[in-house]
C-alpha cells in the first residue's frame, strides 16, 4: 500500500526471516531466509511502487531486492540504471528475477543483450546469454544461430558456472526450437559433456543438452 516506508518493509522482512529457509537458500547461493510465498504475499499487498522499489534495491539486502523486483515498474528503469543493477546482482535468485521479471520487459532488452553477452564479467555475460536464449525461442529473426553455436562450442566448457549454465540453456533452446540446427546442437552437447552428470530429481528433465533437447522435442511431438 502507498505510504509504506523502507524501514517498515525491512522490519516486516526481518520478522519473516527463518533460519531454516536461510540454510537451504545459502546452499543455492542465496543469502536470505524469507519464504518466497510470504515474500510474494507482501508484494501483492504493496502493489506496484517504483520509488519504494528503488529504495529497497538501494539497501543491498537480498530479500529487499527480491521484493523490489516484484513491485517495480520494469519499463521505468533507464538503460544505464539496468546496467548498473546487473553488476550488483550477485545472489543467484536476485540475478534470475532481475533478468526474467525486469530486463526481459524493458525496451532496452535487446541493446543490453548484445552488450552483456560480450561483457568480461561472467555474471553480466550470463545475463546476456539468458536474454539470448529467450530470443532464440521467441524472436530468432536476425540471430546468427550457427555463430552462437560456434561461440558455445569454443567457450562453454571452461566458462564459470553461472555463465556456463546460461550458455548451455541457449544451446538446448537452439536444438529444441530450430530443427535445422538440432543435430549440431546435440553433437556439441555430447562432445563437451557439460552437465552430463548433473543430479536430476525423478520426473524432472536433465539440463544435459542432448537429453534436454530430445525430451522436449518428444513432448512437442516434433520428431527428431
Amino acid at each position: 500500500m502507498a505510504g509504506t516506508t523502507v524501514d517498515e518493509v525491512l522490519a516486516e522482512l526481518a520478522a519473516l526471516e527463518d533460519p531454516k529457509v536461510r540454510k537451504v537458500n545459502e546452499r543455492h547461493g542465496d543469502d536470505h531466509g524469507v519464504n518466497l510465498s510470504k515474500l510474494r504475499a507482501v508484494a501483492k499487498r504493496l502493489k506496484t511502487q517504483q520509488d519504494l522499489a528503488r529504495e529497497l534495491w538501494a539497501t543491498g539486502d537480498t530479500a529487499a531486492r527480491l521484493l523490489a523486483l516484484l513491485i517495480c515498474r520494469p519499463k521505468a528503469f533507464e538503460r544505464d540504471e539496468l546496467d548498473a543493477m546487473v553488476r550488483e546482482t550477485r545472489s543467484r535468485k536476485v540475478h534470475d528475477w532481475f533478468v526474467n521479471y525486469v530486463v526481459k520487459k524493458s525496451p532496452y532488452a535487446e541493446e543490453l543483450r548484445v552488450a552483456w553477452t560480450a561483457d568480461p564479467d561472467p555474471a553480466v555475460a550470463s545475463a546476456g546469454w539468458a536474454l539470448t536464449a529467450e530470443r532464440v525461442s521467441k524472436k530468432p529473426e536476425g540471430l546468427d544461430l550457427p555463430g552462437l553455436l560456434d561461440t558455445i562450442e569454443a567457450e562453454m566448457k571452461d566458462a564459470p558456472e553461472r555463465l556456463q549454465w546460461e550458455m548451455n540453456t541457449c544451446l538446448a533452446r537452439i536444438g529444441i526450437d530450430h530443427p535445422e540446427q538440432r543435430a549440431r546442437a546435440r553433437a556439441i552437447g555430447e562432445r563437451l559433456g557439460v552437465l552430463a552428470d548433473y543430479p536430476t530429481s525423478p520426473g524432472c528433465t536433465s539440463p544435459y543438452a542432448p537429453v534436454w533437447i530430445d525430451e522436449m522435442v518428444r513432448r512437442q511431438g516434433a520428431g527428431t
